[in-house]
């Protein structure tokens, strides 16, 4: 690999320190750099051709946290085009080097030293207003919450079109295995090794024995519904987040539909630790 789509974070990265002093040795050693900037008020990744990216590019790197990564993976849905991150924020789950060995990594890179790890994704399709949006994909998770008033919300969930549960609550978090240290992790939700394929259903503050995370197998299907709370007049009305993106909201009565997605983010990995190893240091690291 030689050809580079760098996407960086100038919120994370002054003045693009990093990111040049990155471009500038990819390009010492012969490689081509297309730089794009992603954070409050820069260009979106969406804006360039990624059709061209796919022909030119043969990896992203991303400079940033795992906000950044999130973002750029489910942009290059469907491009087939492995990424690596650079750790510029503080936890940096998702990215595989900090950022004083990114050059060390670079060279690997060039050497071919690195395997490919492909995610699991899943997509979601809401209902609202009586018409159906289209679907999204989501690498880490897709939550449903309250919107509004600070009072729970009324969820019901169907998995495989078979009731599951009511649930009382803040929401509801539909969690990838890579999404499981995210999102997931700080309401209580168990971690899963992200290369497994399942989905999470964790909710946010619920009541009683609805508290507990319930684990899915990659092939089922959810349905969520917003119903009303004991009967009252006013009705509530939920957010849907992909990946931390509102999308809509759901009033009385929409849903939302959640499965596997049929694409796949493809990382880019250089570390021989094994899921176990690597969350030991992230845990012990940043207690």
């Amino acid at each position: 690999m030689k050809n580079f789509l760098i996407v960086t974070n100038p919120d994370k990265d002054e003045n693009l320190t990093v990111t040049n002093k990155i471009k500038d040795y990819i390009a010492s050693k012969g490689g081509s750099v297309f730089l794009m900037e992603r954070g409050a008020g820069s260009k979106d990744l969406g804006e360039i051709n990624l059709e061209e990216i796919k022909q030119k590019t043969d990896c992203v790197m991303v400079l940033g946290g795992d906000g950044t990564m999130i973002r750029a993976a489910r942009d290059m849905t469907g491009h087939n085009v492995p990424i690596f991150g650079v750790n510029l924020g503080t936890l940096g789950y998702l990215c595989e080097v900090e950022s004083e060995r990114a050059f060390d990594a670079i060279d690997r890179i060039f050497d071919g030293d690195y395997v490919i790890e492909e995610r699991m994704m899943i997509v979601g399709q809401a209902e609202v207003d009586g018409w159906t949006y289209h679907p999204h994909n989501a690498l880490n998770d897709i939550v449903v919450y309250r919107a509004g008033s600070l009072q729970v919300v009324s969820l019901d969930v169907y998995v495989n079109g078979k009731f599951l549960c009511n649930y009382f609550s803040d929401g509801l978090i539909i969690a990838t295995p890579t999404g499981s240290t995210a999102y997931n992790m700080s309401t209580g939700g168990p971690i899963v090794d992200p290369k497994a394929e399942l989905i999470l259903i964790t909710p946010i503050n619920a009541q009683a024995m609805s508290a507990r995370t319930v684990v899915l197998g990659a092939s089922d299907e959810i349905e969520i519904v917003v119903k009303n709370r004991n009967n009252k007049k006013e009705e509530e009305c939920c957010e849907i987040a992909f990946d931390g993106d509102n999308i809509a909201r759901l009033k009385v009565g929409e849903r939302i539909r959640i499965k596997k997605s049929d694409e796949y983010s493809r990382f880019l990995k250089l570390s021989k630790l094994s899921f176990i190893e690597r969350l030991q240091k992230k845990m012990n690291d940043y207690r």
